[in-house]
């Protein structure tokens, strides 16, 4: 009897990756062939253009707008790539790095990360404000304090080079493939995590633990579980159980809303942190500052929209799902 149980749950488990899989997979490919054309035509130079004149307000070269553009696009991998062509010419310090890391990891991957935000919940044009002008209040602030304080003012020592990769339209393919392939992994185990957290009953101990935190940030209860699947896997990743999870109807407007809002300042702190220091980039600066600002950003964000009325939430910032 017990082997038919595990083997009906294991099946049920399949059934639901599949299911959340394909969902993150109609809102990414469709983005991704976008994106990708763009990046072809020369779109994402343009767009560096554009904010090369942004640089001056968070102390950066005019060069780090074309980083800041192809990370904006892509992925960071991928500013990764154009940062190590353009920062031996550039002399860039610890601090101007730390900045420039900053405001990538608030925002990056808009196309995907946004619709898959906008799939779950939270209106498109609000997720990508959010994300640009967080990243460049935060760049800014950081630029400030290190001039004040004048730390970080060395010279940066890049702690590694990403190897060259093949750059033609089949080898792009391959790495989106590889890519879903992990991503499909990913969402298994992550189920299966949280399977065995609720029948341990862990999962209402996190809950218990992090109350008083997401309180002060105006997420209730119900939204601990994409909170925290954002925070460490990202939106990019755990997308498909982000949108499960808003699509259940459990969730109220605004705790769809600050949930995302905060993940949309910090994500994916675990890799995404790790990639930023082997630019050179300070951990304190990229994590610790990086939580402050988003947690008290966000305190800001939840008090101004709890005083918003419904009907204008949902015109502007979050998109219904009706109960289940």
């Amino acid at each position: 009897m017990r082997r038919f149980a595990l083997k009906r749950q294991f099946l049920e488990l399949l059934t639901e990756t599949r299911h959340i899989s394909l969902e993150l997979f109609k809102v990414m490919i469709p983005v991704l062939i976008v994106v990708k054309v763009l990046e072809e035509l020369g779109g994402i130079k343009y767009i560096g253009y554009l904010l090369e004149p942004l640089m001056s307000l968070v102390g950066l070269p005019e060069s780090m707008g074309l980083v800041w553009a192809t990370t904006l696009l892509t992925n960071i991998y991928a500013g990764m790539v154009v940062f190590f062509n353009l920062a031996a010419e550039e002399g860039l310090t610890v601090a101007q790095v730390t900045v420039l890391s900053g405001m990538l990891l608030i925002a990056h991957t808009l196309p995907v990360e946004a619709r898959i935000a906008q799939k779950a919940g939270v209106r498109l044009p609000a997720t990508l404000l959010m994300r640009f002008f967080g990243a460049l209040l935060f760049g800014f602030l950081l630029h400030k304090l290190y001039t004040l304080g004048g730390w970080l003012q060395q010279p940066v020592e890049m702690l590694w080079v990403p190897p060259t990769q093949d750059a033609s339209l089949w080898g792009w393919v391959v790495a989106q493939l590889e890519s879903f392939v992990f991503i499909v992994l990913l969402i298994f185990v992550l189920l299966l995590v949280l399977k065995i957290l609720k029948v341990l009953h862990i999962e209402r101990l996190m809950i218990w633990l992090l109350q008083p935190v997401l309180r002060l940030m105006g997420i209730g209860p119900e939204a601990t579980t994409i909170t925290i699947v954002g925070m460490t896997l990202g939106l990019a990743y755990g997308g498909g159980l982000l949108i499960r999870e808003a699509q259940t109807g459990h969730l109220s407007s605004k705790d769809i809303f600050s949930s995302l809002a905060f993940l949309a300042f910090c994500h994916s702190i675990i890799e995404d942190t790790l990639l930023v220091l082997l630019l050179g980039a300070d951990l304190t600066g990229v994590l610790w500052l990086r939580l402050l600002f988003s947690l008290v950003l966000l305190m800001l964000i939840t008090r101004v929209v709890s005083r918003l009325s419904e009907p204008f939430l949902e015109r502007f910032l979050v998109i219904p799902h009706p109960p289940k």
